[in-house]
Order: structure tokens, then sequence, then C-alpha cells
């Protein structure tokens, strides 16, 4: 009997473990009544370690939500059908770069303007062992990371005036741009080519590759994807940029 391949067994404990999440979920609902995991464990044959998995997950998505040792249905599940605008960017944005990250796995990031600065709404690490993680919710620079400069490139003349007026921009490593007339050259180039990049601007040995996302003409994000320069070369470069491109054409359609 001719054995299964590797590619044939990983997708079939992807299905299994999609199968077992969505019974987990009716479970809950249809008793009606907060459970215990060992209740869950019990009814459907799932092992006390897989469970815990698929539960923490369930509750950090708040398809489900625990009190104690208890579950029972979260406001994530409401969610799913609401009409238009029951999501939040941030919600939308996750899944995106959940998938962007497992086709790449190379740190990605949606980033958002915070003044004059950005932050990191939705961000998922590579699961190499060298590899760049972002911070969420911490402010960083827009000068120095590709999502940041993706953004002040979209941004209109009035602002980037206003941007270069306000602004403290402060040198990482010896590779930052701070100096407005070479920034706004940079930010030009980036206009004509639609990405943004930087090597070793803020943290040394990383190369960040940016693109901005708009809605209805504004701009109101930024996904990134950043790369230890020992894994960077011509044909990843093409791909993050095809990958980015599709990505942000699936959050600006949403």
């Amino acid at each position: 009997m001719a054995s299964k391949s590797p590619s044939t067994l990983a997708q079939s404990s992807s299905v299994k473990s999609a199968t077992r999440t969505l019974d987990i979920i009716e479970y809950v609902v249809a008793a009606g009544r907060p459970l215990v995991a060992q209740e869950v464990a019990t009814a459907l044959g799932i092992p006390v370690s897989s469970l815990s998995y698929l539960l923490s997950t369930l509750v950090e998505r708040q398809y489900l939500q625990r009190e104690g040792r208890r579950y029972s249905a979260g406001p994530g599940l409401s969610r799913l059908q609401a009409a238009g605008g029951g999501f939040t960017l941030a919600e939308r944005a996750a899944p995106l770069v959940r998938t962007l990250r497992m086709q790449l796995n190379e740190t990605t990031s949606f980033f958002v303007r915070d003044g004059w600065q950005i932050e990191a709404l939705a961000t998922e690490s590579s699961e190499q062992a060298l590899r760049y993680t972002v911070p969420r919710g911490r402010s960083l620079p827009m000068h120095a990371l590709a999502g940041g400069k993706a953004l002040l490139a979209a941004l209109p003349p009035h602002e980037l005036d206003r941007y270069f007026a306000e602004s403290e921009r402060e040198a990482f490593t010896e590779a930052t741009i701070t100096d407005e007339t070479r920034l706004r050259k940079q930010l030009g180039d980036i206009r004509a080519r639609g990405f943004a990049s930087t090597e070793d601007e803020y943290s040394r040995g990383i190369v960040g590759t940016a693109r901005v996302v708009t809605v209805d003409g504004e701009p109101v994000g930024s996904l990134s994807v950043a790369v230890p320069r020992v894994r960077f070369d011509e044909a990843l470069e093409q791909r993050i940029c095809g990958l980015l491109e599709k990505t942000a054409a699936l959050l600006e359609a949403s």
C-alpha cells in the first residue's frame, strides 16, 4: 500500500483541525450553558492537549468567551452575521496578514498612522529561527520603516510639508535617512514604484518592503514584510511585492 506524501498528510491534518474547530463552536453554542473543557473533550473525543490550543484560539478570536474554567459563545459569532461595517479595520486586516505570513513565512504587519508615527494593528512573526518581531500597539517612526514610508509617500503635499516641519527624525542606524531632501527623493521613488523599501534603517540586518492600502482614495494603512537580509534576494523581493499587491487589493475591496 502506498504511503501518503507529507503534503497530503499536512492537508489532512489541517482539514481535521478545521472540522474540530467547527465542532467545538457548534457544540458549545448548542449546549446553551457554559461548559468546562473536559465536557467538550469527552463529548467530541478530542484530546485535551489539542483542545486546549483550539479553545485558546477561539477565545482569542472572540468566537468563544471564558469565565473561570467555563466556555460559552462569544461576541465574535454575532459579528459574523453583521451587515456591512460589523468588523473593524484591524479585524479585516488580521486574517490577511496571517495568510501573508503563511505564504512567505516572514514577519508581516498592517500599520496605521498615529500622528507622525505608525502603529501595528496586526502583526504575525515568522516561524523561522532567525526572524524580526514587530511590537503590536507601540508607536514606531514613520521615516525609518517601510510601512511608515509607504504612508508618508501617500500624503498630500500640504500634509507632507507639515510632517517635515513638525516631526523629529531620529537616526537609528548609520543607514537611517533623516535629511529632508534625501527623504523627499526617496518618497518620490516610492510613489513611482508603488512600494516602499528599507534596509538597515531601523534595525540592522533587516530589509522591509511595504505597500500602502487605500479606501475611497484615502490611505488607511500599509502592509509590510520584514526579512533578515541573509534571506533576502531579488526573487523573494518580487514574490513579496506580488503578494503585497494581491493582499492590499483584497483589503481595499473589503
